[in-house]
């Protein structure tokens, strides 16, 4: 298989991944792959349609999910008129600093529990376990948060992790 039919072919498995997983559209998993893969690593949604085979209207769509999510950098440079999009290198560890999510679905849980505060433990075990779960999560999260940076800065000072800082 050439080599940018192998590059389609990913796009599209992760495309399929963000489908599955997160019940996005394939589009914007199918974004998402490329811009994990992509040379250079910034481009602009024309390129990113072009690579593709799909419409620049398909791709904004999928650029404004990403980066809602925060998947996403968007620059762009002075005198240019199209925004350059790349890969947020923190999206994979940013949740472990953000507590809002896990710390919604912990107050939801709890909010089911007032509300079943008269049912038998039996009706009200899930909410408990799944509150029990969040709550143990978000205790852990800046625990992880500074064991995966120590751990980062030790794969870049080992050189199997590029250093964002370095310009080479």
């Amino acid at each position: 298989m050439p080599f940018h039919e192998q590059e389609l072919a990913f796009s599209d498995q992760v495309g399929r991944h963000f489908a599955r997983q997160y019940g996005m559209p394939p589009m914007v998993g199918r974004v998402a792959g490329w811009l994990l893969i992509c040379d250079p690593p910034e481009q602009t949604a024309a390129q990113i349609a072009a690579a593709l085979s799909v419409s620049r209207s398909a791709v904004g769509s999928a650029l404004d999910a990403l980066e809602s999510f925060a998947f996403i950098r968007r620059t762009r440079t002075p005198g240019e008129r199209a925004d350059r999009v790349m890969l947020n290198p923190e999206a994979g560890a940013q949740g472990l600093d953000s507590r809002a999510e896990f710390g919604a679905m912990a107050t939801l849980a709890r909010h089911g529990l007032e509300v079943l505060a008269d049912a038998p433990l039996a009706r009200r075990g899930r909410l408990l376990e799944l509150a029990s779960f969040y709550d143990w999560l978000l205790e852990r999260m800046p625990l992880l948060a500074r064991e995966w940076s120590a751990h980062r800065e030790q794969l870049r000072a080992a050189g199997t992790l590029p250093d964002p800082r370095s310009t080479t």
